[in-house]
């Protein structure tokens, strides 16, 4: 099969869409299609054979984050011709409301097309405003994809329409050599905990302030505790108004690849994810639990959905910086059950392995090959996933 996919997001810099566009391309390849992916990035960036580019992106405020994104004439030229000469049996779409490639490649299609909607956002003006010029494009496609229940309710609720939940894919063995490492040395019992947080530091999404702010507690608690702190962004300037001791406590080490993204989840005591919002799946706690890191995470719906609700990790209420310190005391108190983490985290991983993934994805291709590209044709190829009850938890 002829597969064609559209990346709204530059290829210049990692993110979670654009690791999912890399690695679902490489597996379809894997398995016998043929793939070709369209993407911004500039022409300096060293791309795989397989990715197109289609131009420069520019720095954009969305959906509460920063993403390079590409508009324009010159874009727009250059993804009519991916489409006119891909001869492409299905084109596979990725957040098609983006005002970036993927819009531009869904206004130029006419065959058929698959959406996948990866984005949560509670309210969006800006694509309410936009939904009467965004309703053709959205007619032309065949079928729908949510990567959650979290990102399929937001199309629901902003886009209408319903989709099929097909979770990201994660390439688990990546994590395996990490999880053997930590299964031979046994559960620490040094003085404090080794934490890790991973994400841009400087957007507040992501939670680094929620958990700096825990940090006295866990110290107090947990003497010799330490935080490593790994990701793009000035982690120097979050960290100037924190006390003495919390400085001293943190491990600065910037951006990391992906090889030592897997060191750092070997050598961890406890994976941290404090996020406060805007996180429709939650691909890093697949790769913790993959790695067989114990999991603490903040109870957003979408991570409640991975973890199983606190089956496979520990959650604490968005933004309680309270709760989160308690979780990470007692969880670092509780080695047993910090050894049960340890080996159902790579188990429950499984569940979200590419070679689960990918099959789900190759059957809504063929259903809507099958079906044609009949213009707003929805086609439920899947059996969705349940959605699953949010638990209310006392704040405070």
């Amino acid at each position: 099969m002829r597969v064609g996919l559209v990346s709204p997001y530059s290829f210049d810099v990692h993110g979670g869409v654009q690791i999912h566009v890399r690695e679902l391309a490489e597996h379809l390849i894997g398995v016998g299609h043929q793939v070709s992916v369209l993407a911004p990035a500039e022409s300096t960036t060293r791309l795989p054979e397989y990715v197109v580019s289609a131009g420069g992106a520019v720095p954009v405020r969305y959906n509460g984050s920063v993403a390079r994104l590409a508009f324009g004439p010159n874009v727009a030229a250059r993804v009519r011709d991916w489409v006119e000469h891909g001869s492409f049996d299905v084109v596979h779409i990725h957040e098609p409301a983006s005002p970036s490639v993927s819009l531009l490649a869904l206004w130029a299609m006419a065959g058929p097309v698959v959406a996948t909607f990866h984005s949560s956002q509670i309210k969006s003006r800006t694509l309410r405003l936009a939904g009467p010029m965004l309703q053709p494009g959205l007619d032309k496609i065949s079928a729908r994809i949510a990567v959650s229940e979290e990102a399929r309710r937001t199309v629901l609720e902003q886009l209408g329409g319903d989709c099929v939940v097909i979770p990201n894919g994660v390439d688990t063995s990546r994590f395996a050599g990490a999880a053997v490492m930590r299964a031979g040395r046994g559960v620490r019992t040094g003085s404090g905990p080794t934490m890790l947080f991973l994400g841009r530091v400087e957007e507040p999404r992501k939670g680094l302030s929620v958990l700096l702010r825990a940090m006295p507690r866990i110290l107090a608690d947990c003497p010799g505790a330490r935080l490593v702190v790994a990701g793009p962004g000035d982690a120097a300037e979050v960290l100037e108004d924190q006390p003495a001791e919390v400085r001293a406590a943190c491990v600065l080490v910037g951006a990391v690849d992906e090889r030592d993204k897997v060191g750092l989840m070997a050598d961890c005591d406890l994976y941290i994810a404090p996020n406060t919002g805007g996180e429709s799946f939650g691909i890093i706690l697949v790769e913790a639990l993959s790695a067989g890191a114990p999991v603490v995470a903040s109870d957003l719906v979408a991570f409640e959905a991975v973890l199983k609700g606190e089956e496979h990790g520990a959650l604490f209420p968005v933004g309680d910086v309270d709760a989160l310190g308690a979780r990470v005391v007692s969880l670092w108190h509780d080695p047993e059950r910090r050894r049960l983490l340890q080996e159902c985290g790579p188990v429950r991983a499984a569940d979200f392995d590419w070679g689960r993934v990918v099959p789900h994805i190759e059957a809504v291709y063929d259903s809507v090959r099958a079906h044609g590209s009949s213009v707003g044709r929805h086609v439920p190829v899947l059996r969705r996933i349940p959605r699953r009850p949010r638990r209310r938890r006392p704040h405070g």
